[in-house]
């Protein structure tokens, strides 16, 4: 699959059927230029009114699930406390997102500091494995980064080609090029060039290159086998984990890089997808609320009769 670095805008796009994405743009666009203060308070009551959408109400409920699985020590009033901060939170991402595609890096930075960037710098020659976990910051945490040390995204491309369109020309401002997920070797041959490659191995993308591992409290949990692949075709690159935060206090951003993970003691599947699912674990701990606990993290179990652990029961 070819490298994107250039995404280029159809004609189409400006067909009728594709109005009202435009105003929605549009919109979008007009609200980002209210002063953060307000932002936070948008962005919360977008949280609430993805309550009332049908869609949502599924959603909250995989949410609200994946929190009483990975936490079970957790009580009910705990969990449903989390859940709310979490709602917020996805609200809040609507917003955050548009700041990542459209503010500019004066913007960006006044709003956001770094910590550890100096791991990531010193080890840009090895290649970087750059780990991070899907928060719902993460489209934000990606931009700050891109500022001080662009690298190479991984995306999944969006089935509305307008949307693709807008996501990847919003994500070349942080990055050097994309490549697509399922772009092993694309990824492999960037980081032998001493590319700097974002990862995210904490989705259920399925049983195939899949091994069933801990994660949280979930004892057989689907987990890529891609993080094994990448280290063995190349073991001179370095695992640096990293989890862009909300402040809560409402001053802004922190980017918080972490030291590289040795993997060299391991050497098999299970045993690298393993402590990749701890250093996820690490990191989500930092926020719990700002992680996407709405992906169905566990819709994969290891044999297909298995128990659904979404149904209802």
């Amino acid at each position: 699959m070819a490298k994107i670095s250039t995404p280029k805008f159809q004609f189409y796009f400006l067909q009728p059927k594709y109005w009202f994405f435009w105003l929605g743009l549009v919109i979008w666009r007009i609200i980002l230029l209210l002063p953060y203060s307000i932002l936070l308070k948008i962005g919360s009551k977008l949280g609430f009114l993805f309550t009332k959408f049908r869609f949502g109400q599924r959603r909250i409920e995989i949410a609200r699930r994946n929190l009483q699985l990975c936490f079970p020590d957790f009580d009910q009033k705990k969990i449903e406390q989390l859940l709310q901060s979490n709602l917020e939170s996805v609200g809040m991402a609507i917003i955050e997102t548009g700041m990542a595609w459209f503010w500019s890096d004066k913007r960006i930075k006044k709003w956001s500091k770094i910590e550890g960037l100096s791991y990531l710098i010193e080890h840009i020659k090895e290649g970087v494995i750059f780990v991070g976990v899907h928060f719902l910051t993460l489209e934000l945490g990606a931009r700050i980064v891109g500022i001080h040390q662009p690298g190479v995204g991984v995306y999944r491309p969006n089935n509305n080609p307008l949307m693709d369109w807008l996501q990847t020309r919003g994500r070349l401002r942080s990055n050097k090029y994309m490549l697509d997920r399922k772009d092993l070797r694309g990824m492999i041959k960037a980081i032998r060039n001493g590319e700097i490659i974002w990862y995210a191995p904490d989705h259920d993308y399925g049983r195939k290159n899949s091994v069933f591992v801990p994660f949280f409290a979930v004892q057989h949990a689907a987990t890529t086998t891609g993080s094994a692949y990448l280290l063995k075709a190349s073991p001179q690159s370095k695992v640096i984990p990293f989890s862009p935060l909300r402040n809560e206090d409402g001053s802004g951003y922190t980017v918080k890089i972490s030291a590289p993970v040795d993997f060299s003691d391991l050497h098999n599947e299970v045993e690298i997808a393993t402590r990749m699912n701890q250093i996820v674990e690490k990191e989500i701990m930092q926020a719990i609320p700002q992680y996407m606990w709405l992906h169905r993290r566990f819709k994969t179990r290891p044999n297909e009769n298995d128990i659904n652990l979404y149904d209802k029961k």
